[in-house]
């Protein structure tokens, strides 16, 4: 009898600061997914102004992370599917916070189809609470001296403090 494959979900993005939102879907994706790869992406699709640079993401990433022994966090560069074969990923984990997400994420997961027909693409939304919260908020507020300690974990708003010198 052959024993069952551990289910591998691969969670892409940015994660310029990572948000209590992307904290939410990670911990959230194993329910579905026996091993989580945070991917962290190195090169972007979006024009970005990056606050924190890769190694710094990975660090916050591990470091909020890093109490959930079934999570990983990676940096990558390149095409998202090439990744998550060479990870024996099943399924990327999309997070939608509102219907202006969808367009843009359905077409990336059709295209992932496309070119990797062996890779799910799930869709997970966050709760009320986060559904609002994204990086680029996040980074735009911080950026002009807004509170968004409610918006990410200690670790991350105390990065924040040291790399802005404000609050």
């Amino acid at each position: 009898m052959n024993e069952p494959h551990p289910v591998v979900a691969v969670y892409p993005g940015s994660f310029d600061p990572i948000t209590l939102g992307h904290e939410e879907i990670a911990r959230r994706a194993l329910s579905v997914a026996d091993r989580l790869v945070v991917a962290v992406a190195q090169t972007s699709t979006h024009d970005k102004n990056e606050l924190f640079d890769i190694d710094e993401r990975v660090e916050l990433i591990e470091e909020v992370l890093g109490g959930e022994s079934r999570i990983e966090v990676k940096s990558f560069r390149g095409l998202l599917v090439n990744f998550a074969r060479q990870e024996g990923a099943a399924l990327v984990v999309r997070g939608l916070r509102a219907v202006s997400d969808f367009e843009y994420e359905l077409q990336m997961a059709q295209m992932n189809q496309e070119l990797a027909s062996e890779v799910e693409t799930i869709f997970l939304v966050p709760g009320a609470r986060h559904s609002f919260i994204s990086s680029s908020l996040v980074r735009e507020v911080a950026t002009l001296g807004g509170d968004v300690s409610n918006f990410v974990s200690a670790p991350v708003m105390e990065c924040l403090r040291q790399k802005l010198g404000i609050f």
